[in-house]
């Protein structure tokens, strides 16, 4: 095997795609900014009771495990910053009132997933802690909203479901763990087949409700269904409420909005709304979330949690072959009056590449279309 040759679903990103992500990233991470968003950086790797406690089977096997050399203790390298981002709030901060943070920076994952089929997403989100009303669900769905139209995308529908809904029915049927599990996995996979075979020993009223869950997905129109089809509780009731408040509060930005109350990713994770953003050009989702509020009780915390992740690396596949920006070149000249006009022009924000003395010069490697040039006894940038 070569040496240089890298591991599968791992790549380099190289100047002109590096460059546009580093561009996108600051970007978000201002735009998160002047909404009070605070920007975290926790670490790449933690002991892995902290990185999974809470969060369910899925993100278990995504995350590479090392031993630890200094205390034989097993670590993880984070496959999502979410649950480090609760830890956060609910150790370090301890923050009666409201908080906001934000992160951006690499995750790596055991297998590839996502838009971007890699190892190696680079995953911006932002997270609100200390609130358990409506308004922060509409609060961070509206940022996420916000970020893909940044990121150029005009089109946008959101997908909602509650794991509430799911939760009162499995509780109503008194589903052992497994069965549970397997339901679950099933009505994630739209596969009405196994469904139907998972509910046959149930009783008459809750096989005809999971049946009809299988099938709940549509327009705004499904919350209406969900009422006629599902059994009155006040918990699937509550549910339906914040779905409705939710889409009409997105559908004032410019956002179709879809209910699939058969969507259960991360059932055992989240415990309210959750939800999937996607845009015209794209595969699959674009962004995730959703509410998680029993999370930080593994830190000592239990603090209502609501909020999304992307991959940004997989939210500009739409957008075509990264282009390198254009500099000027300044020749290889020792004049003080080239030098004032160098640091004049990258302080207007222009890229300046000076030659080196006995170098070859190739305008296309140096990504250079402009030259600066003597004119009638003034420096000038002049076409290459």
């Amino acid at each position: 095997m070569h040496n240089w040759l890298l591991p599968e679903y791992i790549e380099d990103v190289l100047p002109a795609e590096a460059a546009r992500l580093e561009s996108y990233r600051r970007q978000l991470l201002d735009l998160f900014r002047v909404h009070g968003y605070q920007y975290v950086m926790p670490p790449m790797m933690e002991y892995v009771e902290s990185l999974l406690t809470g969060t369910g089977h899925d993100l278990d096997i995504a995350t590479f495990k090392v031993v630890d050399q200094l205390t034989g203790r097993l670590m993880g390298l984070r496959a999502d910053t979410t649950p480090q981002a609760a830890r956060i709030d609910a150790h370090m901060l301890n923050h009666a009132g409201v908080s906001r943070l934000c992160y951006a920076g690499t995750v790596l994952r055991t297998k590839p997933d996502g838009l971007a089929r890699t190892r190696e997403p680079l995953q911006l989100g932002a997270e609100l802690y200390g609130h358990a009303g409506i308004a922060s669900d509409i609060e961070v769905q509206r940022l996420m909203v916000k970020a893909l139209q940044l990121l150029g995308m005009q089109t946008l529908f959101v997908d909602l479901s509650h794991a509430a809904i799911f939760a009162s029915l499995s509780h109503t049927a008194q589903l052992g763990l497994q069965q549970e599990q397997a339901l679950q996995a099933a009505l994630q996979a739209k596969d009405i087949t196994l469904v139907e075979q998972l509910v046959a020993s149930l009783p008459e009223k809750s096989r005809q409700a999971f049946m009809a869950l299988a099938q709940l997905n549509g327009g705004l129109e499904v919350l209406d269904q969900a009422r006629e089809v599902l059994p009155d509780s006040e918990e699937i009731e509550q549910a339906l409420l914040e779905l409705e408040a939710v889409a009409k509060a997105l559908s004032n930005h410019h956002v179709t909005v879809t209910i699939d109350l058969s969507e259960l990713r991360g059932y055992h994770y989240h415990s309210g709304i959750v939800f999937a953003a996607y845009a015209k050009g794209y595969a699959g989702p674009i962004a995730l979330g959703g509410r998680y509020d029993e999370v930080g009780a593994a830190f000592g915390r239990a603090r209502p949690a609501t909020g999304f992740s992307l991959d940004l690396r997989g939210a500009l596949l739409a957008l075509g072959p990264a282009v390198m920006d254009k500099g000027i070149l300044a020749p290889a000249e020792q004049d003080a009056d080239l030098v004032a006009m160098v640091e004049t022009l990258r302080a207007q924000g222009q890229i300046v590449v000076e030659a080196l003395p006995d170098a070859q010069v190739d305008y296309s490697e140096l990504a250079c279309d402009r030259l600066l040039k003597k004119v009638d006894g003034h420096w000038q940038v002049v076409a290459a």
